[in-house]
């Protein structure tokens, strides 16, 4: 296998990378996940690796005034090194298939305590040093700044999720089951129920974790759970007919550009923008609004050709078996 090959095969698939992953963040993991492969550093490892740099970065956020600004840069650039690790892990595990749920769970909790120490070094900057819009406003009532940043760190939680959840349904139709990360709550429920507490805290708490994410993820999309319902009653676990696969693909492939909106790197350059130009204040604004119209948007799509789509199986569209 040629290094191009290697690189194409450490994807998840063209399909769902977004533009700034493929010219900047992906080539930089290939290339970590190269060196971590030679000297034995697992997926998990890196993943840990990356929420120490996020949170760092995160937390060198808060200092809103000279003589101390310049470490908002460093922030800056341990956030994004943090992406490149966050990238690596990923592709780390498909290089060498090294797959594991705690991995996936992992992954998923980096991202969010970044943004935690982003959110709460925002926060109290705005409430100790003020910006250039707003001045002291925060200083006087800073309940406002909390509540702003509580009802944003919802909807961010909210928003990622569900862009994670259309993106796995996308590649499990795409690639199959075995390159999708697509996980059900009832079958995650059976397997949780079977570990114990005792000697399994860890194991359990994070499967506990999983499970609520999951089910936060399925919440809001009925018409998809009685599509994938549709499909279990009609193959089982068989892979549905090819036509339905690339009618699936057909409808979903233009949303794909929105999950990767709400996932991170236009979000990040929001937040680099609003600290950099000193309105932190504005990122939650940006969260709140704009992204949360986006994922409206999203969901509304999904759902509507996923109903489309069940419909057309009921009618007989398809054929009942695969053959």
């Amino acid at each position: 296998m040629t290094l191009r090959e290697e690189y194409r095969a450490s994807l998840k698939s063209m399909d769902t990378e977004e533009h700034i992953d493929l010219w900047f963040y992906r080539p930089l993991g290939f290339l970590w996940a190269k060196l971590f492969a030679r000297i034995g550093v697992t997926p998990n490892w890196v993943t840990i690796a990356s929420i120490v740099l996020g949170v760092t970065g995160g937390v060198l956020l808060y200092w809103g005034r000279q003589p101390l600004l310049w470490l908002n840069y460093v922030g800056i650039a341990l956030i994004i090194w943090a992406n490149t690790y966050d990238s690596a892990d990923g592709q780390l595990a498909r290089l060498t298939k090294q797959y594991s749920r705690l991995g996936r769970i992992l992954d998923g909790m980096s991202g969010d305590l970044w943004f935690i120490a982003i959110y709460f070094a925002l926060v109290l900057r705005e409430i100790h040093f003020g910006d250039a819009l707003a001045s002291d406003f925060f200083a006087r009532y800073p309940w406002v700044i909390w509540l702003l940043a509580i009802a944003a760190g919802l909807s961010h939680a909210r928003q990622a999720a569900s862009a994670d959840y259309y993106r796995q349904f996308h590649l499990y139709f795409l690639k199959g089951k075995e390159s999708s990360e697509l996980d059900s709550s009832e079958q995650l429920a059976q397997a949780c129920s079977q570990v114990p507490w005792r000697g399994n805290f860890f194991k359990k708490l994070t499967m506990l974790v999983y499970l609520n994410y999951t089910k936060q993820q399925e919440a809001p999309t009925r018409n998809l759970q009685a599509l994938r319902s549709e499909l279990q009653a009609r193959y089982g676990d068989q892979p549905a007919p090819q036509q339905f696969r690339d009618d699936f693909r057909h409808a979903s492939l233009p949303m794909m550009k929105y999950t990767n909106m709400l996932s991170f790197n236009t979000r990040i350059i929001a937040m680099f923008l609003a600290v950099i130009f000193k309105v932190p204040w504005l990122y939650f604004v940006f969260e709140l609004v704009a992204l949360n119209i986006m994922m409206v948007y999203m969901i509304a799509c999904h759902e509507r050709f996923c109903r489309r789509l069940t419909l057309a199986l009921q009618d007989g569209k398809y054929p009942r078996h695969n053959l």
